[in-house]
């Protein structure tokens, strides 16, 4: 079957191209489904750290190998013990680019660690855009961090990055009421930010746009930066008992501790999503609550992917909202 792989070129480059001979998934179990894709979602912060060897990729000597969690496809098998689902159904998967994905629609409750992908899985509504929910991994992931934040009504919410998984969650932080900035050093990006009409503020932070924000207003700060050093700038940024939250891409946090002390700040990390901030993202996207379509820049062949891939690992910032065609 056809999927995604990364490999090392002859260069000892890691490469991410399209095979059409990768092992096929087994027969489906009684409790499984199969579905053939229709569109994957690039995601940029965690395939671009396979890419570069960063602090969670494979190592070399696991390679080929795919990786992925935005899987939109069409169900073509359906076990006999499931119920609710139907061949024809359209489903987001956390799942791999393949062509074809088996998977068990349960809950994760008791799965072993190999099996995180399974239950990880949305019907789609018929009114999401196909390409939209090509991108409910990384929106999911932004809807984790907000759900986490605990954010309220009139809560000045700083965001620091404007990728994806940034865009996103300014988007649903103002949808749950916060007063929303988000920061960048790419005018571009916070171009994009200020056309979707749902972010309050948007700020360059070369150069002294810094100050703008340094001001210790905000109740809660999200980075999805990752930026060496940026952590004290943070600290500075909240308020007194503010929270500060970190994501992936990073190898360690460092900060001046009694900087830290004096403000008394709280510090969450985050990780994956769960079918919770699945449903709720889903549901605000039916809704028109969130604008997907302008974080969406790319929406090509999965046969021309490794142009994306190559511009992924070399020109990161070229990059936003990127959708394969397996169609």
């Amino acid at each position: 079957m056809k999927a995604l792989v990364m490999q090392l070129n002859d260069n000892g480059q890691r490469e991410k191209i399209l095979i059409d001979d990768w092992v096929a998934p087994p027969p489906i179990e009684v409790d499984q489904i199969r579905t053939e894709t229709l569109y994957s979602g690039l995601t940029n912060g965690t395939e671009r750290n396979a890419m570069i060897g960063g602090n969670y990729s494979p190592p070399d000597s696991s390679l080929p190998t795919s990786g992925g969690y935005q899987n939109v496809g069409r169900v073509i098998e359906v076990g006999t013990d499931v119920e609710d689902i139907v061949i024809g159904d359209i489903v987001y998967s956390s799942s791999d680019h393949y062509q074809y994905c088996n998977l068990r629609p349960h809950n994760l409750d008791n799965l072993m660690p190999h099996q995180r992908h399974d239950g990880l899985f949305i019907k789609l509504d018929n009114r999401v855009d196909l390409t939209h929910a090509a991108l409910f991994g990384v929106a999911s992931v932004a809807m984790r961090c907000c759900r986490n934040a605990d954010l309220k009504v009139g809560h000045h919410f700083l965001v620091l990055g404007a990728g994806m998984v940034g865009q996103m969650a300014a988007q649903i932080g103002s949808a749950m009421g916060a007063q929303v900035t988000i920061v960048d050093i790419d005018q571009r990006r916070l171009d994009i930010s200020s056309s979707t009409g749902l972010i309050q503020n948007v700020v360059n932070v070369s150069d002294d746009g810094w100050r703008q924000i340094e001001d210790g207003k905000f109740d809660t700060v999200l980075d999805v930066a990752g930026v060496v050093g940026i952590e004290d700038r943070l600290i500075k940024a909240v308020k007194h008992q503010g929270l500060i939250l970190f994501i992936a891409g990073r190898f360690k946090v460092e900060y001046t501790f009694n900087l830290g002390q004096h403000k008394e700040i709280n510090i969450k990390q985050n990780s994956h999503f769960d079918k919770d901030d699945l449903a709720n993202l889903q549901r605000l996207v039916a809704e028109g609550r969130l604008n997907m379509a302008t974080l969406i820049q790319d929406v090509v062949a999965v046969a021309s992917a490794k142009q994306i891939y190559d511009k992924l690992r070399d020109y990161p910032g070229e990059l936003l909202g990127t959708v394969f065609d397996w169609r």
